[in-house]
């Protein structure tokens, strides 16, 4: 969970490896104040999307690497379609961070939207709001490609 959470916001497998590793280490020296395994879960994806995030707003201080030299993931796709996952994942990764957060959040970790506001430490509406237009960004971006309207 960790480093799927991580792998979805970075875009990249050796920075979500080295991320996992600072929260599971994290994790070690916080696990006798966490309460309970739930709280232990919660703490997970909270410290992962916090840590992620801090990742993602420092990208501009690194060199970057063009789309094409950065590796496709390789988690097993869920789906028939390979060319849809494919083409999903790519559409996804192009919002813009906040919205690719909690898209991420929302359908690759099925968190419902308090729950993500709480990992996110922001309100619930405010989630609900970028969720419709992280949604409308991408039918937009699906409408263009296709050329047909999505609904």
């Amino acid at each position: 969970m960790v480093f799927s959470i991580a792998l979805r916001f970075v875009r990249d497998r050796s920075v979500a490896e080295e991320l996992a590793q600072d929260v599971f280490l994290k994790l070690y020296r916080e696990l006798p104040r966490l309460a309970s395994p739930e709280h232990v879960k919660f703490w997970l994806r909270r410290v992962t999307s916090h840590r992620a995030l801090d990742y993602i707003r420092g990208a501009h201080r690194r060199a970057e690497l063009a789309l094409d030299e950065v590796p496709e993931p390789t988690v097993a796709a869920k789906h028939n379609d390979p060319l849809m996952e494919r083409s999903l994942r790519k559409l996804v990764s192009s919002l813009p961070d906040q919205a690719r957060a909690v898209i991420v959040l929302r359908y690759q970790e099925d968190m419902e939207p308090q729950e993500i506001a709480d990992v996110l430490g922001i309100p619930a509406a405010t989630v609900k709001s970028r969720l419709r237009r992280s949604l409308a960004l991408l039918r937009g971006k699906v409408q263009r490609l296709v050329g047909e309207p999505i609904r």
